[in-house]
C-alpha cells in the first residue's frame, strides 16, 4: 500500500495572504526568518489579518538560513510558554523547516532530535496546535511537503526530518511575497524546484497521482524560470506554483541523491542548498540513466528538446540544465564554485560516506556503494563525464 498526502486546503493567488482573517483559534505563534517579510511589510499585512480573527500572536524571529538544533529547541520552548493552538510560519525554507520542527518538540518535549531524525517515526502531531506555511521562495515547496531539513553544526550534519505529520494543514501559496526574491536566490530556489521535480518523476516511489505533477512542474520551471530570473513576475507567480507542484510531487514519491549530495556538503562546504542541486543534476541523470532511461527520455520528449536515440534525448536533458545554471550565472562544477581542491581531498571520503546514509539514497533510482559516491563527488569537481 502507497500513500499520498497533501496539505488539507492550499489558497493561491496574489493576496492570497488575506485568508488569515478567517482562521479560527485563540493564539499563533509566528516564525521567521531574518527580516525580509517585515521589511517589504508583509509581517504587518499578516498581524493585521491575525488581528481581524482576534487572535493573540506572539513573533519568533531570527531563524537562520540553515535552521540548527538549537534554534528549534529554543522555539519550542517559546511555544511551550505562550501555548498556541496555531504554528504559522512564512518566509523561506528554513523559518518553515525550523518551524516544522520545533512543533514536534512543542508537542513532545521529551522526544529526542536522534529520534526525530528516523524517518516517518514522528509521534502523533496536532495535540495541541495546527500549522500553516505561507511561502516566500519558489523552491523548497516545504509548505506542501512531509519534509524539514536541521543542521547539526557540531557535526556539520544537515538531517531530512521526514514524516506525514510535519505535512502543514494549510498552505498559503501568494506569489507577491515571492516577488521580493533577489536574482540570485531567484535562481537557486528554481533549480531546486527542477530537481525536486525531476528526482520525483525518477524516484523508486513515484506513481501515477505524482508524475502528472512532476512533468507540469518541469514544463513550467523552463518556461517560466529565466523569466523570473529576469524579474517578470508574471512569471513569479507561475514558478511560485511550479515549485508548489514539484512539492506536492516529492512529498509523495520522495528525492534521490542529488538532495543526499547537497545535504552533506552544504554543511559541510556552506553551498547554498539551490545551488548545489543545480551543479550536482546534469551528473547525477548520467549516473542514473543505466536504470532510469526511459524516465529521463520521457522528461526530453515533453520539453521538446532535441535527438533522435534515447541517450541523445537525455544529453539533451542535461545540456539544457547547464544552460539554464549558465544563463543565471551558477558553475557547473565543485572547483568553478570555489571549494579549494586540498580540503575537497580531505572531506569527500567523509561527505560520501554521509550521502551514501543520507535518507534520500534510498529512494534513489539507482544504488551505489561509497567509493562510487566517492567517484561521483570527484566528477562534479572537476566536470568530468560520469560514464560508470
Amino acid at each position: 500500500m502507497m500513500r499520498f498526502t497533501l496539505p488539507r486546503d492550499i489558497y493561491y493567488g496574489k493576496g492570497s495572504l488575506e485568508q488569515l482573517k478567517m482562521l479560527k483559534g485563540k493564539k499563533a505563534v509566528l516564525v521567521l526568518g531574518g527580516g525580509s517579510m517585515k521589511k517589504f511589510g508583509f509581517v504587518d499585512k499578516a498581524l493585521e489579518y491575525l488581528k481581524e480573527a482576534s487572535i493573540e500572536v506572539k513573533l519568533i524571529e531570527g531563524v537562520e538560513p540553515d535552521p540548527s538544533v538549537e534554534t528549534v529547541f529554543k522555539g519550542a520552548e517559546l511555544m511551550r510558554e505562550f501555548n498556541p493552538d496555531w504554528i504559522i510560519s512564512m518566509g523561506g525554507g528554513s523559518p518553515i523547516d525550523a518551524a516544522k520542527a520545533m512543533w514536534i518538540f512543542y508537542e513532545y518535549p521529551e522526544f529526542t532530535f536522534e529520534k526525530a531524525v528516523v524517518p516517518f517515526g514522528l509521534p502523533e502531531l496536532r495535540q495541541k496546535a495546527k500549522f500553516i506555511a505561507i511561502p516566500s521562495t519558489s523552491g523548497t515547496a516545504t509548505e506542501v511537503t512531509a519534509f524539514s531539513v536541521i543542521t547539526d553544526y557540531k557535526t556539520e550534519i544537515k538531517y531530512p526530518l521526514a514524516d506525514f505529520n510535519i505535512t502543514p494543514d494549510i498552505a498559503i501559496v501568494d506569489s507577491e511575497l515571492a516577488e521580493t526574491m533577489p536574482p540570485t536566490l531567484t535562481a537557486h530556489t528554481g533549480m531546486d524546484a527542477l530537481t525536486h521535480a525531476i528526482e520525483a518523476y525518477v524516484a523508486t516511489l513515484h506513481s501515477p497521482f505524482t508524475d502528472p505533477l512532476a512533468l507540469q512542474s518541469i514544463e513550467m520551471i523552463y518556461e517560466f524560470l529565466i523569466k523570473s530570473y529576469e524579474g517578470d513576475n508574471d512569471a513569479r507567480e507561475q514558478m511560485h506554483y511550479s515549485q508548489c507542484l514539484a512539492g506536492m510531487a516529492f512529498s509523495n514519491a520522495l528525492l534521490g541523491i542529488t538532495h543526499s549530495m547537497a545535504h552533506k556538503t552544504g554543511a559541510v562546504f556552506h553551498i547554498p542548498h539551490g545551488c548545489a542541486n543545480a551543479i550536482y543534476l546534469p551528473y547525477i541523470i548520467d549516473f542514473n540513466k543505466k536504470t532510469a532511461l526511459d524516465r529521463y527520455v520521457k522528461i526530453a520528449k515533453r520539453l521538446g528538446l532535441s535527438g533522435t536515440t534515447d541517450d541523445e534525448l537525455v544529453d539533451s536533458l542535461t545540456s539544457s540544465i547547464k544552460e539554464l545554471n549558465k544563463k543565471m550565472s551558477i558553475p557547473n562544477t565543485l572547483k568553478e564554485y570555489g571549494i579549494d581542491e586540498t580540503e575537497f581531498n580531505l572531506k569527500v571520503d567523509m561527505i560520501s560516506e554521509r550521502s551514501i546514509a543520507d535518507a534520500c539514497t534510498g529512494s534513489n533510482p539507482r544504488q551505489l556503494s561509497k567509493d562510487e559516491m566517492k567517484k561521483l563527488f570527484e566528477c562534479i569537481y572537476y566536470g568530468n563525464k560520469v560514464d560508470f
